[in-house]
């Protein structure tokens, strides 16, 4: 099973351009206060300790009632047994409540400002406590796995609210070390694979660019770089993109390390945990089969030359090729030129989800008028976009705000992340621990509905801009996706031989590309290094296949809300707060919908073949 951190994992919005911007000011920061006065305040240190102490609690608990594996399997749920499972799923999630407070107050700083020394110390305090938090939930899972499932569902109240996680932990119980062995598994993370991802965010955050100029460089962060791919200016990009890829350059040998060892460390995990691959270990915690994830693939790959000509189309209008180099992927057609300020921007969203629900208008109301949202780029702040639940029906929301229609669908799309974490307000931990692959659904969703509505009132230009930003995003979550799937599990497979080069890392990304975007992209003028951009490389887990999941599930639902209306509405709540209580399969079954067939794949690619087709009609005629 995965057990939560005391850090909670942020959900990323995975932009591939960047979203800051050097001309952006007087943007809000969030508060911070609604929490804790300060990192330096005596509540705070309160909190800390107090959640200390709680772990420390845990631990002593789960030794009074030998929370383990048991010598005697399918155990009968005796008084003893019922008595030691209620007394710790209910310390378990408590202490998880705690710990997501504190460790997501932390997070709060280490995510705007890699450069606080005080919060990183935070952090790395608390990290070694979560040790002893991670060795608590392995013996948990466990002893569940110990457990006959069906005599304590029979016995217990509290077992039949979390029967989900029960029956899953007999099959996470099979995937189990012995104890000393994921006992040491947990003491080393924080210096193995905790570590590779910490080193790669505080490397690339801190990340100076050199671009040259009229004669003269300019130093730049990273995050801003990489923004203007999406600059009018084709010369512009194409010096950024170079620019780009030589600062990579700069750092790619302490990242290709941090690779080789993350991915040898999962892999070794993995099997001796008797996965039979680290695909198969990561299906399982994002609540789906490999039926699942082989249907979309398939579905996903015979999409290909339908994006493959919208690239194509793209690049007759940008340059008059008949293909893209990467710095043109990004280039915005159209009429891309209204902007909206902060102010419109709430504003438009405001309105729009409020045409969807009051509820969800509601929501955002809140989290505008209670700055739950971090929006100016800055130097030290990490690039792209996250929202993270903190406390109860309560998020934050980190974003590079730029004044463009962008600008307003990543908001939109990190909102609707934090309407998700609302859904799951009055869910355990235990209950709301949602997979990857279902924590897009709402944000796909609510990008749709300001999606839909812009371009309602957008005359052709306008319309072109906006289906090619659109495009551009959904062109990334199937093609770029699959690309980087072939190439982490490439790297995979390499590295149980041995340690992969910069060179060779970076050949098999270009010939993942390759594989994927065709002779929709200059092979010559691909990225070889976006091995190094992505964080979630860097993460004890295979990671990329998730996001597609996302986009395609939330569309199909989109597409099912447009056919019913209002009895959309509860049902599509109710599906939101039972996402960490049934898989992904039983979920889309209330829907009607059959993930493990291509169908229901291919009919959402479907709706992005209509945008794709559209927008070669209104390209070809030069609006």
């Amino acid at each position: 099973m995965q057990h939560a951190s005391p850090f909670p994992a942020p959900v990323f919005h995975d932009s591939d351009n960047g979203s800051a911007s050097p001309a952006v000011t007087a943007l809000p920061h969030w508060d911070v206060s609604a929490f804790f006065p300060s990192l330096e305040s005596p509540e705070f240190d309160v909190a800390y300790d107090v959640l200390i102490a709680e772990i420390a609690a845990l631990a002593a608990l789960w030794d009074e009632h030998n929370i383990a594996a048991r010598p005697t399997k399918s155990l009968a749920a005796s008084p003893e047994i019922v008595r030691a499972y209620e007394a710790a799923t209910s310390a378990y999630n408590a202490v998880l409540d705690s710990s997501r407070l504190v460790g997501g107050f932390i997070a709060l700083f280490t995510t705007t400002n890699s450069r606080n020394d005080l919060a990183q110390a935070k952090r790395s305090g608390l990290s070694k406590h979560y040790i002893t938090l991670g060795v608590c939930g392995t013996r948990y899972t466990a002893f569940l796995g110990s457990l006959d499932p069906d005599s304590l569902l029979a016995a217990s109240e509290l077992a039949r609210t979390h029967e989900y996680y029960l029956r899953e932990a007999q099959i996470a119980a099979q995937h189990q070390m012995s104890p000393v062995e994921e006992e040491l598994s947990a003491l080393l993370y924080p210096a193995s694979g905790a570590a590779w991802s910490k080193l790669h965010g505080d490397l690339t955050s801190q990340l100076t660019v050199i671009v040259p100029k009229d004669g003269a460089e300019t130093a730049h962060p990273m995050s801003v770089v990489r923004a203007m791919a999406t600059d009018p200016d084709r010369e512009t990009r194409r010096t950024a993109y170079h620019a780009e890829l030589a600062a990579w350059k700069t750092v790619a040998v302490p990242l290709a390390g941090a690779m080789n060892a993350i991915k040898y460390e999962t892999g070794a995990l993995s099997q001796k945990r008797g996965w039979d691959s680290p695909i198969d270990s990561a299906a399982f915690g994002n609540h789906i089969d490999r039926a699942t994830l082989d249907a979309m693939l398939s579905a996903a790959r015979k999409s290909f030359p339908m994006f493959r000509r919208y690239l194509q189309a793209k690049a007759r209008r940008v340059s008059g090729a008949d293909k893209l180099p990467w710095y043109d992927l990004f280039a915005p057609v159209g009429d891309a030129s209204q902007t909206f300020t902060w102010d419109e921007a709430t504003a438009f969203i405001t309105e729009n989800f409020g045409a969807y629900s009051p509820k969800l208008r509601g929501f955002a109301e809140r989290a505008f008028t209670e700055q739950w949202i971090d929006a100016e780029p800055r130097p030290g702040k990490r690039d792209g976009a996250f929202c993270m639940s903190v406390r109860g029906s309560e998020s934050r929301i980190m974003q590079n705000f730029r004044p463009s229609f962008d600008g307003v669908s990543t908001l939109a799309h990190e909102l609707g992340h934090g309407y998700h974490n609302l859904c799951l307000a009055d869910r355990t931990p235990l209950q709301s621990g949602t997979p990857m692959t279902l924590a897009e659904t709402a944000s796909i969703f609510c990008e749709t509905i300001v999606k839909q509505a812009v371009l309602k009132n957008a005359d052709e230009a306008g319309q072109l801009a906006i289906l090619d930003g659109s495009l551009q995003g959904q062109c990334q979550v199937v093609v770029d996706i699959t690309s980087r799937f072939l190439f982490e599990k490439g790297v995979f497979e390499k590295r149980r031989e041995r340690e992969l080069s910069v060179d060779e890392l970076c050949a098999l990304m270009t010939q993942s590309q390759s594989d994927t975007y065709g002779d929709g992209l200059d092979v010559a003028q691909m990225h070889p290094f976006m091995w190094a951009v992505k964080g979630h490389y860097y993460g004890s887990t295979f990671y990329n296949f998730p996001y597609m999941f996302g986009l395609l599930f939330g569309l199909g639902l989109y597409a099912q809300y447009q056919t019913e209306g209002e009895r959309f509405r509860p049902r599509y709540d109710e599906l939101l707060s039972r996402t960490g209580m049934s898989d992904a399969a039983s979920l889309a079954d209330g829907f009607g919908i059959n993930i493990r067939g291509e169908e229901f794949w291919t009919s959402s690619l479907n709706l992005i073949g209509q945008d794709a087709e559209a927008f070669a009609a209104l390209a070809a005629k030069g609006v």
